[in-house]
């Protein structure tokens, strides 16, 4: 697998660094997670399964775990030992902490420069914000995306995906990847100051229209990816169910209000979103009212057009694509897991599906430092993990 040889110490919590650090294990990297001594959040968040949460097994599985007490001097300094044998280091505490700990990047690329260091927090390790408390969905709202996320009645309204937190892990991913890349080169790691914030507005570049060239914020409603366009919407079927029309191109339209009998309204479908647009809109939420969401699945079979009934998420697993991209798939005990999305031709990802319990991998890991077993029972009994 792509990343076999590949150390990854993980002292990320909840979503974003998790996530990143899995996708890095299920493409064969080695991946130990230091957990605080109350355990991962995710182990207690949920749903659970056989004693195992949904969210802890969809985000850390084929991790190994360790506990160390970083407010001790000893469990500080079997982390930096175990830094000089890794390649990369995740953190996602709120900036300064990791000073306060003793294993800021100055501190640990000190002992092994050829690491690379991801700092993932809400706005950055600089600026005004930098001591300010966020989760995902006060970030989103600061940076104008909650804003965004409304229905035609202009409200807005907590997003479906913690749209911060993934963007921020996906970013993270990439500039992990880059700076080992470019480490074959100079023998150096680096540091990375990601911000979720960040993250949010470099995946806004189809939606700084007004912004930018007008200085001022779209009517949502009206925008081409906000509902502005017949072709580009949601609507409610005759059994409270809902379908979207999902792309805006003129040759859909036609080839859709053809089969309706109504050709007069091509010409509403036409740019600009807006207005203009509203005899079309109007005709297809009275149109679509007129059917279940199973007799217009049926009714567009075959027809030219970007259509499709909205699922619920257990619909949605079970879907055939799905299943086939093996984005959903069943291990031997029936449980369901999330597949591997970066889909190689030649080592593809191998998701291991073994779930660590807390700190199993501790006496192990320091083991293998150089702790003899008399040093280990010492460091426990000293509260050291």
């Amino acid at each position: 697998m792509k990343l076999e040889g590949i150390r990854v110490l993980d002292m990320s919590l909840f979503l974003p660094g998790p996530l990143l650090t899995q996708m890095m294990a299920d493409h064969g990297a080695e991946v130990i997670k230091l957990e605080p001594l109350s355990g991962e959040p995710n182990r207690e968040i949920g749903q659970v399964r056989d004693g195992v949460t949904v969210y802890f097994a969809n985000t850390h599985r084929g991790k190994k775990s360790i506990q160390l007490n970083l407010k001790t001097d000893e469990g500080r300094e079997a982390l930096l030992k175990l830094v000089e044998s890794c390649d990369v280091m995740v953190e996602a505490f709120r900036p300064g902490v990791v000073k306060r700990l003793g294993c800021d990047y100055e501190t640990v690329s000190a002992r092994n420069p050829r690491l690379v260091y991801l700092s993932i927090s809400a706005f950055g390790q600089s600026g005004p914000y930098v001591k300010k408390p966020a989760h995902d969905l006060a970030t989103e709202a600061l940076a104008g995306v909650l804003s965004l996320n409304q229905g035609q009645d202009g409200k807005p309204a907590i997003p479906g995906i913690a749209n911060a937190d993934m963007l921020s892990s996906m970013m993270g991913l990439s500039g992990v990847l880059m700076a080992l890349l470019r480490r074959e080169k100079t023998g150096r790691g680096d540091y990375i100051d990601l911000a979720m914030m960040d993250s949010l507005f470099a995946a806004m570049p189809n939606l700084m229209g007004s912004t930018f060239a007008d200085k001022t914020p779209p009517v949502w409603k009206e925008e081409r990816t906000g509902g502005g366009y017949a072709f580009y919407q949601i609507y409610e079927t005759k059994d409270g169910r809902h379908v979207v029309l999902g792309a805006s191109e003129m040759h859909f339209a036609e080839t859709v209000m053809r089969k309706f009998g109504r050709e007069d309204l091509i010409e509403a479908c036409k740019p600009p979103p807006g207005p203009t647009q509203e005899p079309a809109r109007q005709f297809l939420r009275e149109t679509f009212r007129t059917k279940t969401q199973a007799e217009w699945v049926e009714w567009f079979e075959g027809v030219d057009a970007a259509f499709a009934p909205v699922k619920n998420l257990r619909e949605a697993c079970d879907d055939p694509q799905v299943r086939h991209r093996e984005m959903i798939f069943e291990d031997e005990r029936g449980w369901e897991h999330i597949g591997v999305p970066i889909k190689f031709a030649a080592e593809p990802g191998r998701p291991r599906l073994a779930f660590a319990e807390v700190g199993e991998h501790t006496a192990g890991t320091l083991k293998e430092l150089g702790y003899s077993d008399e040093q280990i029972a010492a460091m426990k009994e000293g509260g050291v993990f």
